[in-house]
């Protein structure tokens, strides 16, 4: 059915309540990167049994990470077939280290829906709480909905950063694993775009696709191995836009700048010279 903006935009989503275990976070860990080096003090902080690290991007799998069912995209005001949908942009904001078990309540809601023309974006906002009602993080995401566009709503903003005319602070590049994207299916995202050929082909790509939300997890741990000697709980927040497209088995080059208020960052997939997280901005506490 066609977007409806009057029903969707403000539509409240509900509240889920969850838990995780120092397993969970260890597997989110490996499905990012970690453990490629495993003498390294800084992989295995992430890895250990008790109590590890915890980066800040779990957050954005903490809530499903047991489930086992393909996502729908079925809100008020909004239906949409799973093979349109790619991830657009995704914002996480910790209001303290986050612990490495815990439970949890997030409630989520419809805050824009854009239309582009051909495209439709809808963007989300959840806040979550422990189980004492103390803030743990705060989210913001979209996704874009290809051919789902024209329904005569607003356009929305077009921004984007500006980098740095200068070479960058830092200039690092992450190999992904061929099998990268079946190792963070495990955390929760079962959308077949990124295990299933068949899927991947009727939705446009040639193979099955990396994860958006692990190409942005591999980028933040990357910046906290390189620029904060391996310390999670120095980022307060993290934000970016899905640029491009990453195959499992890439290398991701991410370049840093040191700004006033963090660090600016552009990653890309050094094979292709082509985009892969844009826009985006670590906030340091």
């Amino acid at each position: 059915m066609p977007i409806d903006p009057a029903l969707a935009i403000g539509a409240e989503l509900g509240s889920s309540t969850f838990g995780w275990e120092p397993s969970d976070v260890q597997l989110y860990h490996l499905a990012v990167g970690a453990g490629g080096r495993p003498t390294d003090p800084r992989d295995l902080r992430y890895l250990d049994d008790k109590s590890p690290q915890v980066l800040p991007t779990f957050a954005t799998v903490a809530a499903t990470f047991h489930a086992t069912e393909a996502p729908r995209v079925s809100f008020p005001g909004v239906e949409i077939d799973l093979a349109k949908v790619v991830h657009g942009s995704q914002e996480v904001r910790v209001h303290r280290p986050l612990p490495a078990a815990g439970t949890a309540t997030t409630t989520t809601r419809i805050a824009e829906v854009w239309d582009k023309g051909k495209a439709a974006v809808i963007v989300q906002e959840s806040s979550t709480v422990d189980s004492d009602g103390t803030p743990l993080w705060t989210a913001r995401s979209s996704i874009f909905a290809r051919g789902e566009g024209g329904f005569g709503g607003e356009r929305g903003p077009s921004e984007s950063l500006p980098l740095p005319d200068r070479e960058p602070d830092y200039d690092v590049t992450t190999a992904t694993l061929p099998q990268q994207a079946l190792l963070y299916r495990m955390c929760g995202d079962r959308n077949p775009l990124h295990s299933d050929p068949e899927f991947a082909k009727a939705a446009g790509f040639p193979a099955p696709i990396l994860h958006g939300l692990c190409t942005y997890g591999l980028v933040c741990r990357t910046v906290v191995d390189e620029v904060l000697d391996g310390d999670a709980t120095a980022v307060a927040g993290f934000r970016g836009r899905f640029a491009g497209v990453v195959f499992p088995g890439e290398t991701l080059r991410t370049r840093m700048w040191r700004t006033d208020d963090g660090l600016l960052i552009n990653a890309s997939v050094s094979e292709r010279d082509s985009p892969a997280l844009a826009d985006v901005v670590l906030t340091i506490v």
